[in-house]
């Protein structure tokens, strides 16, 4: 249509020309609230909730982390110094097996030291083979907590 608007006059031109924009209504601003001292000290006094919920991150990808829990004499002995050993996954590090451990069983972890027992060469016979290894974490828990290993 470009090539005949040459042909129209300005009244037909100016009608099809866009529309003026309609003034837009301004609405006063209202003062924000002042916040008083008494205001400011109740907001500080508000405790979150412990991120140890059932239902927390930590609680739904401890299968990610944790294996199994490790019954030896060994670990027995360590379970009376607040100490528990578990079977952990290869790429798990201490600070989400801390989180894993804190979410699950609702104690709190003191330390955690991590074991790697590697693979070892077995053989039956003439055919041979591997031992698959494993990682483990030594788990020390603050006194007056414990985590049932075994339910009763």
């Amino acid at each position: 249509m470009a090539i005949f608007d040459f042909l129209k006059t300005e009244k037909e031109k100016a009608k099809i020309e866009k529309p003026k924009k309609k003034p837009v209504i301004k609405k006063a601003k209202t003062p924000l609230p002042v916040k008083t001292e008494e205001k400011k000290k109740e907001e500080k006094k508000v405790v979150k909730k412990s991120s140890l919920h059932r239902y927390s991150k930590h609680y739904e990808q401890g299968y990610r982390v944790l294996k199994s829990v490790h019954i030896t004499e060994k670990a027995t002995e360590l379970a009376e110094k607040n100490q528990y050993i578990f079977k952990v996954f290869g790429d798990a590090n201490k600070k989400e097996i801390k989180k894993v451990v804190e979410s699950i069983y609702h104690v709190d972890v003191v330390s955690v030291r991590i074991i790697n027992i590697h693979k070892k060469k077995k053989r039956l016979g003439k055919s041979t083979g591997w031992k698959q290894g494993y990682k483990k974490a030594i788990v020390k828990i603050k006194k007056d907590q414990e985590i049932e290993i075994l339910p009763r």
